[in-house]
């Protein structure tokens, strides 16, 4: 997909295709957070209730089907679970803004990071195989949200839990406990799994698994569980060809909930969604049926953005992809609501 219509897409986030009938108005707001232990920064990007009206410049056009939001509103007051949200490879913050907002319905703030490297507008492919960053994004994140003087009185910081898609799945497991084996990943990536790497948003990923940063890093990873967060439901999770034996989540003790996608040819539920369900006993599991496909998580597009970026936006004529955004909101919404207590 072209830069330009990226751009389009994604970085249009006061914009709106059409307005839903919203039961709570939706304030954003963008943070710069600078993480100066590794050098990268942790755009942060929020959605809360508010009482702020919209604004004119609060309704523009864009190609993505969003509920208007109050750019820069001030939160309502009152006590909020927080959810972090993790983007797929090679998307942004914004990508499933759909979900953000539906959780913010449902009496939730949400924070979503762009995972530096691995945004569509900035692709640094070592960052693509730099799974740990992520988790240590979220965590970071979290930690700057509840020091801020207007966000933490907002914020129930015993109430904070984790979502996320594909490898923001991924991201989601890693925060739960779940501890990767980087050997036997790599060995499944350069063999009969290669296909799982061969991603539209970065051809070619494959001949950056030798790299000696990441062979060093991997043989010693950071510790990535955080505690503070208490629930987590991972969509689409994507290396699960990274775990192999159920030890590797000893250490999880939370509730996680797995949404798998029957049809997900990027990351397949037989070596993915299942296998984590598989492994992890004590996870609850769903997984859409029919043809439904791996990329149906994101943002809804008008008719035209469709054609321009079918393989992004366009589903099979017996998806709706709406349906799907909307079984799947709920399903979050009430994992949430009965673990987030």
């Amino acid at each position: 997909m072209s830069r330009f219509i990226f751009l389009l897409l994604f970085w249009l986030p006061v914009a709106a295709f059409a307005q839903s009938n919203p039961k709570t108005l939706i304030g954003q707001r963008t943070f710069t957070f600078h993480d100066s232990g590794r050098r990268r920064p942790v755009t942060t990007e929020i959605w809360y209730p508010t009482t702020e009206i919209l604004k004119k410049t609060d309704q523009a056009f864009s190609p993505i089907i969003r509920q208007y939001t109050v750019r820069d509103a001030k939160p309502t007051a009152g006590k909020y679970p927080l959810i972090m949200l993790s983007h797929g490879t090679g998307g942004g913050r914004l990508t499933l803004e759909w979900l953000a907002q539906a959780l913010v319905q449902n009496g939730f703030i949400v924070a979503a990071v762009d995972h530096y490297g691995n945004t569509y507008d900035h692709k640094i492919p070592l960052e693509f195989l730099n799974f740990w960053n992520r988790p240590l994004d979220i965590s970071f994140a979290i930690t700057n949200l509840l020091q801020h003087p207007e966000i933490k009185p907002v914020i129930d910081a015993q109430k904070i839990g984790a979502t996320g898609f594909s490898l923001g799945g991924y991201t989601v497991i890693a925060l739960a406990g779940g501890q990767l084996n980087y050997q036997n990943l790599t060995t499944y990536l350069k063999t009969t799994g290669r296909k799982e790497l061969e991603i539209p948003e970065l051809p070619g990923l494959a001949r950056y698994l030798d790299d000696s940063t990441l062979l060093t890093t991997s043989l010693r990873p950071p510790e990535l569980k955080d505690s503070r967060i208490k629930a987590f439901f991972a969509i689409a999770p994507a290396l699960g060809a990274g775990f192999t034996a159920k030890n590797q989540f000893n250490q999880v003790n939370k509730p996680v909930y797995l949404v798998g996608v029957q049809s997900d040819s990027i990351a397949p539920v037989k070596t993915n969604a299942r296998h984590y369900h598989q492994l992890l006993a004590s996870s609850q599991y769903y997984e859409l049926p029919g043809k439904t496909g791996h990329y149906v998580m994101l943002n809804e597009a008008n008719d035209e953005m469709k054609k321009a970026a079918p393989i992004y936006f366009a589903d099979d004529a017996s998806v709706n992809r709406q349906q799907v955004h909307a079984q799947v909101a709920a399903l979050a919404s009430n994992f949430f609501k009965n673990n987030l207590k």
